[in-house]
């Protein structure tokens, strides 16, 4: 299915939001961002770069700003995508097509593209250095050389995701589950979403 086609169905799909996405995406249309399709929303870039997302949820659609932080927000709509991991993402939520304020919205959609424009995006996280590798992974490191060398091959980012994805989990046995899925993609050289990259 070409992108124009997937973007089509996305938008015209019957859904309680319908109506409110359809105006986002009018409103997206002012701006000289392209129209791209991206993990399974429509997603509006300049120069290839990701600016925002028009999408839908159960209780809420809205606007993802990829470099949302870096918006001045003075109607202050704007909320972290996921509080103490994103960075630079930020959301516009509506509960209903009324609360949309076109002049509004689209001033934040020019102001993310100017930003854009002007090189304002969080880019040092594939720069982020390991601080510490858990205990389990470590374990397993020190019993095979080669499963060892592969790790150390890796890139420091593509090492921290493999941490933060032991590390992130609450319960022991996950933890365990999780090593015994990525301790095979470890030694074959291949990040943990090198699939979805």
């Amino acid at each position: 299915m070409e992108k124009l086609e997937k973007l089509n169905v996305y938008y015209q799909k019957e859904h309680h939001f319908r109506a409110g996405i359809q105006i986002l995406r009018e409103i997206a249309l002012q701006t000289d961002c392209v129209e791209d399709y991206k993990w399974n929303i429509p997603v509006y870039t300049v120069n290839g770069k990701n600016v925002f997302g028009i999408c839908r949820f159960k209780h809420h659609f809205g606007v993802w700003f990829y470099n949302g932080v870096f918006l001045t927000d003075p109607k202050k709509v704007l909320r972290n995508a996921q509080e103490g991991k994103t960075k630079g993402m930020r959301h516009w939520y509506f509960s209903n097509e009324q609360d949309i304020d076109n002049t509004t919205v689209l001033a934040y959609m020019v102001e993310s593209i100017e930003n854009q424009k002007n090189g304002k995006e969080i880019v040092n996280s594939k720069n982020e250095k390991l601080t510490s590798i858990p205990v389990l992974l470590k374990t397993e490191l020190s019993k095979t050389n080669t499963l060892k060398v592969a790790f150390e091959a890796l890139s420091p980012y593509k090492q921290k995701e493999y941490c933060d994805y032991i590390l992130e989990a609450k319960q022991e046995k996950t933890k365990i589950r999780r090593l015994e899925k990525i301790l095979p993609m470890i030694a074959n050289g291949v990040g943990l979403n090198d699939a979805y990259r």
